[in-house]
């Protein structure tokens, strides 16, 4: 009982862990963490040792001393309590378990290897890769011109491109799974630096058979008895939207919430409601799209990277070319 009791309580301590609904205890966590620290220096001398399968030979090959090299296969047959090597004088033949354990070693040199390869290539200022995150709305024009002209100086830059809302890509950002992103509105953040580039108008889109659609321009406060059709909470066009309209006076009745602009304006050109949108791309039939005169409708457009993170050469140089795109970001 007194045993039970004891596994009880260390089942439910601070000192265990849940790994694939197993509790483990932390210090053979610990453990496993310590073995590792403790095996990787020495596993490509290993790998000399097995393949050459004579230790002065294999020194001389990794340009590291004759002593070293077998001190450190003594240590790492005593960490693993397993003989590796059958020795005769300087020259060693790998044991059953050697030769199990050269695979494994081999197949992990050679991911380090290649993650090392993959990294620098990343990094190389001629082809190096930039992760850049961008809204929807600007992937259809904004994005493609920026990369055509950047590339015309930096023809082998790589890109891993990302289209997202904007909350979505500062939490790519803070993940480290981008490396800049342009998003509105301009996050302002302790973790971030962001620089605004651009401003862009936004306009009332209503169909084309609405009892507004004869006119060129309106104030917001003329569409309050409207049904909107908008992005989603989360969406910086959402927040501004709702800002707009609470300006103008009115809380918006909205009928349907969407995820990407472009079905904002098909819903519209049904008849379903009326948007707040930017340009688009190319113009829409269906729909008429309204300057809105008060209060001033736009969008800031800004780049934002995460605060004391180093940039590698390419990120860096298109970085420059994004900020020296301040105030010719956008066309209207």
């Amino acid at each position: 009982m007194h045993q039970q009791r004891s596994e009880r309580h260390l089942s439910q301590s601070s000192d265990t862990k849940q790994i694939d609904g197993n509790s483990i205890h932390r210090s053979a966590i610990y453990g496993i963490e310590d073995i590792v620290l403790r095996l990787a220096p020495r596993l490509a001398y290993f790998a000399g040792v097995a393949r050459t399968e004579h230790v002065t030979r294999a020194a001389q090959e990794m340009n590291v001393p004759q002593s070293t090299l077998s001190r450190a296969m003594v240590r790492l047959e005593q960490d693993l309590g397993v003989d590796l090597f059958a020795r005769r004088g300087r020259t060693v033949s790998l044991t059953p378990a050697g030769r199990t354990f050269l695979g494994s070693v081999e197949r992990a040199l050679a991911e380090v290897e290649r993650a090392a390869d993959e990294v620098r290539a990343d990094a190389d200022p001629a082809t190096g890769k930039v992760a850049f995150g961008f809204l929807h709305t600007m992937g259809a024009e904004t994005v493609p011109g920026l990369l055509q002209t950047f590339r015309a100086e930096h023809p082998r830059v790589r890109f891993s491109l990302v289209q997202n809302y904007g909350e979505a890509m500062i939490e790519r950002l803070r993940a480290g799974e981008l490396d800049l992103c342009l998003t509105s509105p301009v996050p302002d953040a302790p973790d971030l630096v962001a620089r605004r580039l651009d401003e862009q108008k936004l306009r009332l889109v209503v169909p084309a058979d609405h009892r507004l659609a004869a006119r060129k321009r309106i104030r917001l406060a003329e569409a309050a008895d409207e049904t909107f059709v908008t992005l989603e909470p989360g969406y910086g066009m959402r927040r501004i939207t709702d800002d707009l309209c609470k300006e103008a006076g009115f809380k918006p009745r909205i009928a349907f919430e969407g995820e990407e602009a472009e079905t904002l304006r098909g819903l519209v050109a049904a008849g379903l409601g009326v948007a707040l949108l930017p340009p688009p791309a190319v113009p829409r039939p269906g729909v008429v799209e309204l300057t809105v005169t008060a209060p001033r409708a736009v969008r800031e457009i800004g780049v934002a990277w995460l605060d004391g993170h180093p940039d590698t050469p390419p990120v860096a140089a298109f970085k420059r070319f994004l900020l020296s795109r301040r105030g010719k970001l956008l066309h209207d």
